[in-house]
């Protein structure tokens, strides 16, 4: 492949294999006060997302488990990108990110996760995308049921 297209899906893997094999924030959170399951049964991926919320901000987030390597770098990229994020501007990311993975790019920059929007070439790996987002989004607003994406 050449030309932008080409350029951006060396990108695209340059960025999930860094990821996958060194997640950021790959560890269980002490003091979090909010925690999420989620698991995607299609792939085997498995994750708790941990997150601690001091006066309405995402003061620190992590997470831990086993998954595929897009499901690994999603997770990873996703806490860098929320930590210090007000929760109101989590939930709005989370709304941008799932449409940028299922449906349509966003109307606003999403930065370095834009990365992930290369998955949407490959519809079965959108879930192991996606997977760690909606278990943020789970541990946030406290719903107790565990994240599943399929």
């Amino acid at each position: 492949m050449s030309g932008q297209f080409g350029d951006l899906r060396e990108l695209y893997q340059e960025v999930i294999f860094d990821h996958n094999r060194r997640p950021r924030n790959f560890r269980a959170l002490e003091g979090a006060t909010h925690q999420a399951d989620g698991h995607n049964p299609l792939c085997g991926d498995q994750l708790t997302v941990y997150v601690r919320v001091t006066d309405g901000v995402v003061e620190e987030v992590s997470f831990i488990g086993h998954g595929c390597a897009i499901s690994t770098a999603s997770a990873s990229l996703m806490t860098e990108a929320v930590k210090g994020m007000p929760v109101d501007e989590v939930e709005q990311l989370f709304n941008d990110m799932h449409a940028m993975l299922t449906e349509s790019h966003p109307d606003r920059d999403l930065g370095k996760l834009e990365v992930l929007s290369g998955v949407r070439e490959f519809p079965a790996r959108v879930k192991c995308a996606t997977l760690a987002w909606h278990t943020l989004h789970n541990a946030i607003t406290q719903a107790r049921e565990i994240a599943k994406t399929e």
